[in-house]
């Protein structure tokens, strides 16, 4: 048996052919055809590696950490096929982040890995200046974010084949034809693309951009922030982000011509999904991390096919937790293997048609700002009670983050050591951890700040998103949001959220 999983990060639902959208995915649309297509699945913890932790555990994880590290008690689903079944795990990647601090260990438990190099601000060629470091100066006029690592890397690009995510389903591609023979793998494959900065070539940015469309700078990075763009400017970002898009689509399509080419259908599952989505000027922002959690970022598409499974729709909810039961139903594995309880469900059941139910409602989020919950009808993000948003803690056996370490007066001053602390302090695990209290870390990333209460996440919103998915109407009814909250409760205490998390929340 065999299975395909496919990540593209940031992977827009709302551009999707599939989902109403009007981006060229003739490849995406293709497998549409052929697979169960998830109308109410949700992304879980978010950003980039937290949602990654998520797959690779079964398990929810923001309520207990920010970005950081897989953990040392984790036990991953590529460790899970490889020691009980004998099962070749390969990953094909260009997601730079599982080689810099706080992507520690994601790769293990992979028979084998690429890394792809030159991603957005990867440091993979910069250069020095006569001066030593080369300062980040953008030109003239410039809006959003630039560095000299991302000017550096995109010099590398002189055909399309340059690029990184495309190098990833190349390079996936070749393996799979290589290996389409073999039984009993396990094929990740994750293209950073359609994530920011929107470049491809220009022809792919023709396809949606015609002479006389566009006049102004070829903007194609925003920064994590409100939209600082003009409405034209907004637009030619987001047809840029449809162009690469596109670009990625059809690249998919050479992992899919090896499917056809050797009818792998009929023993291979595959699974097509995103980590989160982004904003493009909805709401008034730009990119993720630092407004509240709504469905432009954390409704995503999931799209499966697997041997004997009619295609078709499904509006169970679910989440990207969901992914590892099913992985191991499809292989035959047993959750009698897992250490610990999970929080994800096999799809399957769904799939075939034998449910209609995965979960009956679930929460997401980001950690120390809001958490939501949905039923699939309503969403309701609920704040902090108070503005120092505490008590809080971050808790783990790997002290990284996002290109820091906890110590050394990088992410936490030497002077603050004496609070923190060591314990068994998680109630699914007596693996030993740090306790961070959170208001002694300081993190040079400030869209996903989290010591006290941002200002984008003060208030606490209840929508439907039936009559009003663009979330543009809060619904003020005390009786409904009552019954939310205690269902959010619920959904925590099965998700073993911290003591700590239900008092932060007022709960």
């Amino acid at each position: 048996m065999k299975t395909v999983f496919i990540l593209c990060d940031t992977l827009n639902r709302r551009m999707l052919p599939a989902y109403g959208g009007d981006a060229i995915t003739p490849n995406m649309d293709r497998l549409a055809r052929r697979s169960v297509v998830f109308d109410n699945h949700w992304c879980g913890s978010a950003p980039c590696m937290p949602a990654r932790r998520d797959i690779m555990t079964g398990r929810l994880n923001f309520l207990e950490k920010p970005w950081g590290a897989m953990e040392p008690f984790d036990q991953s689903l590529q460790s899970i096929l490889s020691g009980e079944k004998n099962i070749h795990t390969q990953m094909f990647s260009d997601h730079a982040h599982y080689v810099i601090p706080g992507g520690e260990n994601y790769t293990k438990g992979f028979t084998a890995w690429e890394v792809n190099r030159g991603q957005e601000g990867d440091p993979v060629w910069t250069r020095p200046c006569k001066d030593g470091i080369r300062p980040d100066v953008p030109p003239e006029g410039f809006k959003g974010t630039w560095s000299e690592a991302e000017r550096e890397n995109r010099s590398h690009f002189r055909t399309e084949y340059d690029y990184p995510s495309v190098k990833t389903m190349w390079h996936a591609a070749e393996w799979l034809e290589d290996n389409h023979d073999a039984d009993n793998f396990f094929l990740w494959v994750e293209a950073f693309d359609p994530h920011e900065p929107f470049d491809c070539p220009k022809y792919y940015l023709d396809m949606y951009e015609q002479e006389g469309d566009y006049d102004g700078p070829d903007f194609t990075h925003p920064s994590y922030a409100p939209n600082e763009f003009t409405l034209e400017e907004t637009e030619h970002l987001r047809r840029r982000c449809k162009a690469l898009t596109t670009m990625t689509d059809r690249h998919l399509g050479e992992i899919l011509d090896v499917m056809d080419k050797y009818n792998m259908w009929e023993d291979t599952m595959i699974i097509l999904t995103t980590d989160h989505g982004y904003h493009l000027g909805e709401h008034g922002y730009m990119a993720k991390n630092y407004m509240s959690p709504y469905n432009e970022v954390f409704h995503i598409p999931l799209m499966a096919a697997a041997p004997g499974v009619a295609p078709g729709r499904c509006n169970a909810v679910t989440q990207n937790i969901d992914v590892l039961p099913t992985v191991l139903e499809y292989f035959g594995i047993s959750e009698d293997v897992l250490q610990y309880p999970i929080h994800g469900r096999s799809l399957l059941p769904a799939m075939r048609r034998e449910t209609d139910t995965v979960h009956e409602s679930t929460i997401y989020g980001y950690f120390g700002k809001q958490i939501a919950w949905t039923d699939g009808k309503y969403t309701y993000f609920r704040a902090a009670k108070d503005e120092s948003n505490t008590p809080l803690y971050v808790y783990t056996a790997m002290p990284t983050v996002l290109r820091q370490v906890y110590g050394g007066n990088d992410g936490v001053n030497v002077v603050d050591y004496g609070r923190i602390e060591m314990g068994r302090f998680l109630s699914w695990t007596d693996y030993p951890v740090y306790r961070f209290p959170a208001d002694i870390i300081h993190w040079g990333n400030a869209s996903q700040e989290f010591v006290g209460r941002s200002p984008f996440n003060a208030e606490t919103l209840l929508f439907d998103i039936q009559a009003d998915y663009a979330q543009e109407h809060p619904i003020l009814d005390k009786q409904l949001e009552s019954a939310c909250m205690a269902q959010l409760k619920q959904c925590m205490e099965r998700y073993d959220a911290p003591a700590e998390q239900f008092e932060r929340m007022g709960l």
